[in-house]
């Protein structure tokens, strides 16, 4: 099995502001964020440096074949750092550009918007405007959405806009709060699949092997279909609590999805979807105390 990550993270530091609030990194693996310093990184990555060789150690120890990097205004604009990563590693990494105010950068196949962090309507006539250029230059969409019904209203209305714009919603359609139904729908549409970067985070009181985020999996695909679903880490957020192996093995391990669903779920929906090729195989490697 091919597996691909849908929804990562790279940076070299954090140094930002978002809403007038400091976002920095300090020491240990921690950053300074909405006032107060958090555990960002897991303890060893002491320079604070979310690095490509990194992610690449993590991934081939976990047989990863690939991963699309996705952007968050909270870590600062890595633009010019992902260009890199993509041109070092191409078969490895879909590196997603964040937009300048409303200008869509060059050089990348797909843009990422945290739209939850947005304080427009994704409906507006300059948004619009935005979303029909990607549409027009043939890249991908990848957006998170707020937690509340108004902007899957307004996603709605981008879509059938936009009817060819290929879109990844992020988060599994923020699974544990009361509207989730309505932004995994949103993959009825043709041209719009789900990513579930961030499901260990969002049910992370329950924790591994979250039997209630495999159920929520399986819901999902009663409603819209296993072919619009696709895996996501989160990476590297959510392994200070878990280590990146297990962000998606606790599907692996379970038995109530098949093994055709798994194998459209961690990685052959995003393969069609971001149009990998030349993926990797990974040998798998023993552990010392195995």
């Amino acid at each position: 099995m091919k597996i691909i990550d849908a929804h990562s993270h790279l940076w070299l530091r954090q140094d930002t502001k978002v809403d007038g609030q400091v976002i920095r990194t300090t020491e240990n693996g921690r950053s300074i964020f909405f006032g107060e310093e958090v555990q960002m990184l897991p303890p060893f990555m002491i320079d604070g440096k979310n690095s490509a060789e990194v992610f690449l150690s993590n991934m081939n120890y976990a047989q990863v074949s690939a991963a699309v990097v996705v952007q968050e205004v909270i870590d600062g604009n890595q633009n010019q750092y992902l260009k890199q990563v993509e041109e070092n590693y191409p078969d490895r990494f879909f590196c997603c550009g964040m937009l300048n105010g409303l200008e869509i950068p060059d050089g990348f196949k797909a843009v990422a918007i945290p739209a939850h962090r947005l304080h427009d309507p994704l409906n507006s006539p300059e948004m619009m405007q935005m979303f029909k250029q990607l549409e027009q230059n043939g890249q991908i969409l990848s957006i998170c959405l707020a937690d509340d019904a108004k902007q899957i209203a307004e996603m709605e209305e981008v879509v059938q806009e936009c009817k060819n714009l290929k879109i990844a919603i992020g988060h599994f359609g923020m699974v544990t709060t009361p509207n989730w139904k309505g932004q995994i729908m949103l993959a009825r549409h043709d041209n719009v699949m789900v990513e579930s970067g961030g499901i260990t985070w969002l049910y992370n009181s329950e924790f591994y092997p979250y039997p209630s985020a495999v159920r929520s999996i399986k819901q999902a695909a009663d409603w819209v279909g296993m072919d619009k679903l696709m895996w996501g880490s989160d990476y590297p957020r959510t392994i200070t609590a878990i280590t990146y192996k297990m962000s998606y093995d606790f599907i692996l391990k379970s038995n109530e999805l098949t093994d055709s669903e798994k194998q459209l779920f961690l990685g052959k929906n995003a393969e069609k979807f971001y149009g990998f090729t030349n993926l990797v195989d990974l040998p798998y490697v023993k552990n010392m105390s195995e």
